[in-house]
């Protein structure tokens, strides 16, 4: 790869990581990219890491939440039914997932990105408690079709000057 052709993304992680064959030389993960903030403009992209090292770091110390700065070089499609995939050569960790006060209350709740905020499903009620990256409190919305709504009256507000 020419160093002409290598591409440096940022990103977060949203699902788990997989290995790319029975060794675990190799792995594979899905980076969620948003360049403006809206949801609209979202992209996932598929990335595989081929170098032993690399992989054990992206397979045992990743987690869903990370926010990743990848560079390597973008595959596009040769036929209409191959994938675009990033074949990653550089991997850092620009800031680690939040840390839940109680683990055993992910078997009932998913912690979720949505641009620049983090959101907290419960299973047990149907509000959606609201963050900002940085961990500022944004607000509750009583239910999950509420988000949009909350997060635009905080942006006016912010915009405003207040809170």
């Amino acid at each position: 790869m020419a160093a002409d052709d290598a591409i440096v993304l940022d990103g977060f992680l949203d699902e788990e990581t997989v290995p790319g064959d029975q060794h675990g030389a190799l792995a594979r993960f899905r980076l969620t990219i948003s360049p403006t903030d809206e949801r609209a403009d979202e992209m996932i992209l598929p990335c595989s890491v081929t170098d032993p090292v690399m992989a054990y770091t992206v397979l045992h110390e990743l987690v869903p939440g990370d926010k990743l700065r990848v560079g390597g070089c973008l595959r596009l499609p040769r036929t209409p039914d191959e994938p675009m995939w990033l074949v990653v050569t550089t991997l850092a960790v620009l800031e680690t997932a939040p840390l839940l006060a109680d683990p055993a209350a992910l078997a009932t709740a998913v912690l979720e990105r949505y641009g620049p905020y983090v959101c907290w499903f419960d299973a047990d009620t149907t509000e959606v408690e609201v963050f900002t990256e940085t961990g500022d409190w944004v607000g509750t919305a009583p239910e999950p079709d509420g988000l949009d709504a909350l997060l635009e009256a905080f942006e006016q507000r912010q915009a405003a000057g207040g809170e």
